[in-house]
């Protein structure tokens, strides 16, 4: 059974509440500005909540600006991702604005800086055994995936770099993965699917965990 090294145990939560903390201090007004601004563009709620699993698959509310419109057709069926996300949301997406009320998920303590990114919940039950060890430790506001490929690389690669990173966690690394981060979002990298506005849904690899 993997061992939890003195970075995770004693000091990982504590720059998480600090970093998080001083960040939303400094930056509500501009996130008060953009709620206004996705109520304006694309209706309300400007915040959009969804359960994810965190650690060990517990189940939590993860916080964002909402992104897309509630566009439907005539069955009432909501249109296409690629319908729905407006320039106004594909910009707010491109910048990563989108995530910034995540940072009350890291304050909270449901969400780390740096981990493999919380998904649905629907997808716990389609991972195999290897890939569940993903929920072995904090999800991120940003990954060892994110910035390498984000969106861009396969889910099995996604999954297998997000292991690494439970395998790997160090102050050293963490450092790292926030810096290519910034870089990632500065160049606008890895937003979108090749084939999709957003990332394909997850349909399960072998040897699932049942």
């Amino acid at each position: 059974m993997r061992q939890a090294g003195v970075y995770e145990k004693f000091i990982k939560r504590g720059l998480d509440l600090l970093i998080s903390g001083c960040v939303l201090l400094v930056l509500w007004p501009v996130l008060l500005v953009l709620v206004l601004l996705v109520r304006s563009k694309l209706g309300s709620p400007a915040i959009f909540c969804q359960e994810r699993p965190g650690k060990n698959g517990r189940v939590f509310r993860l916080y964002k600006l909402r992104t897309m419109t509630d566009e439907r057709d005539e069955d009432g069926r909501l249109l296409p991702d690629e319908q729905r996300l407006t320039p106004f949301g594909r910009t707010l997406r491109s910048l990563s604005l989108d995530e910034l009320p995540e940072l009350w998920n890291i304050f909270r303590g449901d969400m780390s800086l740096v981990g493999p990114r919380p998904l649905l919940v629907k997808y716990l039950p389609l991972y195999n055994a290897q890939q569940a060890r993903r929920h072995e430790v904090m999800p991120g506001l940003t990954g060892w995936a994110q910035v390498n490929g984000r969106n861009l690389v396969t889910w099995e690669d996604k999954f297998t770099m997000d292991v690494w990173y439970v395998d790997h966690i160090s102050f050293a690394l963490d450092l790292k993965i926030l810096w290519l981060t910034v870089k990632a979002v500065l160049r606008r990298e890895g937003i979108s699917a090749e084939s999709s506005a957003t990332m394909e849904e997850f349909q399960g690899s072998e040897e699932r965990v049942i």
